[in-house]
This record gives C-alpha cells, sequence and structure tokens, in this order.
C-alpha cells in the first residue's frame, strides 16, 4: 500500500494529543472584538477537544501527526 499524503491545512488547524485525542482552536477569536466580552476572549484562546464525531474524518486527513 503506498503512502498516505496529509492534508496539509488539516495538519496547521488540528493536532493529536498524547492520548489520541484532536486538539483544535476555537472560532470567533480574528476580528470585531469589540464587542465580545473580556471572559468570551480570554476563553476564545484556549484549545478545545474535537467532538467525537468528527475525529474519525480529521484523522484521516493526518495520519501521520
Amino acid at each position: 500500500m503506498p503512502k498516505l499524503k496529509t492534508n496539509r491545512g488539516a495538519a496547521k488547524r488540528f493536532s493529536l494529543t498524547g492520548t489520541g485525542k484532536v486538539k483544535r482552536h476555537k472560532a470567533f477569536a480574528s476580528h470585531i472584538l469589540t464587542t465580545k466580552t473580556k471572559k468570551r476572549k480570554r476563553n476564545l484562546r484556549k484549545s478545545a477537544i474535537l467532538d467525537h464525531r468528527d475525529e474519525k474524518g480529521v484523522k484521516r486527513l493526518i495520519p501521520y501527526l
């Protein structure tokens, strides 16, 4: 079987944790920040774990990460 190619767009957006879960960054943190509260902006800086329903598809895009 040939080697698989990593989807470079997905590789820049997702990473794997030590236990194999997929880590992602939160959306809505790039612009129009004046209307968002300090607490909301602070929480958007944190990373999040990808939902288990989306995990299989993303892991297929990043087979060697």
